[in-house]
């Protein structure tokens, strides 16, 4: 009876922990139309740069705006793994979303003051508190045998591209006032950019809620090791000679560092040389979660029947870095929205390979050490680009995605050269 009842419970876990993996991409999305206005765009009418202040230094201090919540991350990231492996993932997760909620409402104190500093601060406690991606992972991985990982991580990328559809949709329009929401009714006069950050952080309160009275416990073992608060650091030392994972590493390292350039900067670009607004900016990126969702909601698991995740990230990889390139050529929104779907293909494989890649070359007792390896590459990985991203755009708006799609690239041919799979994985049916 009781084994049913905890089997049960466990059922609960996938849903609440897609919930809290949308919500953190939501955050993020919703960010990816307003930021631009904010620090790149002086045209726009909540324009937030000093006087005194060029368009280069709002570049580059935009930047810097979006490196501190990864930074941040990386930091705090494999600490709050070490916590879910030694009190369980549900006290983490609770933590972590109940900071999310304050950094949001901060941000949003921050545009109605105008207040830069606020702003840097709201992000990096975001930040902090926000690094639950690999306890959401753990979570997955508690109560996933090996063989359904991929198909597991894949939903993962599904609620990722579906917070991406949504967040900066919704940060567009709710950012926005007059103009049509869903073609019900259009948003009321009292809209503004910070308007999005409250409603998220409403959602966070609710999601909050559902961890709290729903969410089982799914920690199996529990290690008593000593916390390390310089782990982030360790992290990328181990990462570099794991057994099974030193190839795998580099190679997601690159590929999330060259995500990152576009995923920073692309919409300056949108706004410089298609002369995109905040609301067609929002419309874009929602396009391309739409397709990511797809691809690995339908798409990734067909691939899995087929394929071991080493052998789609054999050619997305590569596929990834040659579509960013394409991007540069778009003249126009039609070659934008022929582009975008081949780019979702290589790129949601990409995310839901990867992580399934990581999961199943790590012994079971130790899947929360090992995601939170790869929540700290993968933050590294962030962080760097959009500080990057900054001093390349004074350059010329196209040198972050001609960086991406080389970084991205480099990463594919790293890992079509180099990583060979142990045994036991291709004898694996």
């Amino acid at each position: 009876m009781k084994k049913k009842i905890n089997s049960k419970l466990k059922g609960k876990a996938l849903p609440i922990v897609l919930m809290t993996i949308f919500l953190d991409v939501l955050g993020v999305g919703i960010l990816v139309p307003i930021i631009p206005q904010l620090l790149a765009n002086p045209a726009s009418p909540y324009y937030l740069l000093p006087a005194g202040w060029t368009f280069k230094g709002g570049l580059i201090l935009l930047g810097w705006l979006i490196a501190i919540y990864p930074l941040m991350q990386f930091l705090s990231t494999p600490i709050l793994g070490q916590l879910s492996d030694r009190y369980g993932r549900k006290k983490v997760l609770a933590f972590s979303i109940a900071g999310t909620a304050i950094g949001y409402v901060l941000f949003a104190i921050g545009i109605i003051t105008r207040n830069l500093p606020l702003l840097f601060f709201s992000r990096a406690l975001d930040g902090i508190t926000g690094g639950n991606l690999s306890v959401a992972q753990a979570v997955i991985a508690d109560v996933t045998p090996p063989k359904d990982r991929t198909k597991r991580f894949a939903l993962i990328g599904a609620a990722f591209g579906t917070g991406f559809v949504l967040g900066p949709y919704l940060g567009a329009k709710l950012a926005t006032p007059g103009i049509n929401f869903f073609g019900l009714f259009h948003t009321p006069s009292w809209f503004n950019p910070a308007t999005p950050f409250l409603f998220t952080a409403a959602l966070s309160l609710i999601n909050l809620t559902l961890i709290i009275a729903l969410l089982p416990e799914t920690l199996k073992k529990v290690k008593h090791a000593k916390l390390k608060a310089t782990q982030s650091i360790q992290n990328i030392v181990t990462a570099m000679s794991y057994p099974g994972l030193r190839v795998v590493f580099p190679s997601i390292f690159l590929f999330w560092a060259g995500f990152s350039f576009f995923q920073t900067f692309f919409q300056v670009l949108l706004i410089q040389k298609l002369h995109f607004n905040q609301s067609n900016i929002g419309d874009f990126f929602a396009y391309v979660g739409i397709w990511i969702a797809i691809v690995q909601a339908a798409l990734t698991p067909l691939l899995a029947k087929k394929l071991k995740p080493y052998q789609v990230l054999r050619f997305s990889f590569i596929g990834s870095g040659l579509t960013l390139f394409m991007y540069l050529l778009a003249t126009s929104t039609t070659d934008l929205l022929w582009i975008t779907p081949i780019f979702a293909f290589f790129l949601g494989n990409s995310m839901a390979n990867s992580i399934a890649l990581v999961s199943i070359s790590a012994d079971e007792h130790i899947q929360g050490e090992v995601l939170g390896i790869n929540a700290s590459v993968q933050s590294l990985a962030q962080a760097i680009p959009a500080i990057m991203s900054g001093y390349l755009a004074s350059i010329s708006i196209n040198t972050p995605i001609l960086a991406g799609g080389f970084t991205v690239l480099a990463g594919g041919l790293l890992f079509l050269a180099i990583y060979r799979p142990p045994k036991h994985m291709l004898h694996e049916k």
